[in-house]
């Protein structure tokens, strides 16, 4: 089973992948949407998770009309909300076993 994380796709089949120009994938780049990472060559490498979050992104412009700004405001408010369960979780536990240590 392959990571998700792993960056295996470079930027032209990545392009491919999603039907976008390269341009467009380098824009995204530019405007911190998404981060490819580099090799030693500076050549950039999409994951699964990257073509993912491109799909996302051109869904959001092309199925919902959301303009460029608008996109990284949701994708600002998606990993804030993210944090925020992870938080919920952690202090659910938390919770959890101070019930459990007052019991016993």
């Amino acid at each position: 089973m392959r990571n998700r994380q792993e960056p295996v796709f470079s930027i032209r089949i990545a392009a491919r992948l999603v039907g976008l120009h390269v341009q467009t994938l380098r824009y995204y780049e530019r405007n911190g949407m998404v981060k490819p990472q580099r090799s030693r060559g500076n050549v950039r490498y999409y994951s699964e998770e990257d073509i993912t979050m491109i799909n996302n992104i051109k869904s959001l412009i092309d199925d919902l009309g959301v303009n460029l700004a608008g996109v990284q405001v949701i994708m600002r408010m998606n990993e804030q909300m993210s944090t925020m369960k992870e938080q919920i979780k952690y202090l659910e536990l938390q919770l959890s076993n101070t019930k459990r240590n007052t019991k016993e």
